[in-house]
């Protein structure tokens, strides 16, 4: 399985229908027709998206078709970013870090005294 998060700015319409029913998004983004599809959480944000959902699906074209399905449910514009754990892209950063490994060394070689 992979995450995504689904980045979502409503539409005029969407405003409308959260303002009649302000749990339409949350019902539209547990109502997925795909069991593959599985939604870990919703949440309202501030700044250029109103909504993040994040996802977790088997492949990229899963995550596209839900992506679509809750756009037209809930009425909502959509971009879908999948997201990698940093632990993933170097073997060498643990995560959670432990105290042993500071992320920033205090004074690399060559630098300063």
């Amino acid at each position: 399985m992979s995450t995504y998060f689904l980045l979502m700015t409503l539409t005029q319409e969407g405003r409308n229908l959260m303002h009649n029913d302000p749990e339409a998004i949350l019902h539209a983004a547990h109502s997925s027709e795909d069991p593959e599809v599985h939604c870990m959480g919703l949440y309202a944000v501030l700044g250029e998206h109103d909504f993040i959902t994040v996802l977790e699906a088997p492949d990229n074209e899963t995550a596209a078709r839900f992506s679509i399905e809750l756009g037209s449910k809930a009425n909502v514009d959509i971009k879908t970013v999948p997201a990698i754990p940093v632990s993933r892209l170097d073997q060498r950063i643990q995560w959670p870090p432990n105290d042993e490994d500071p992320l920033i060394e205090e004074n690399p070689e060559g630098q300063g005294s």
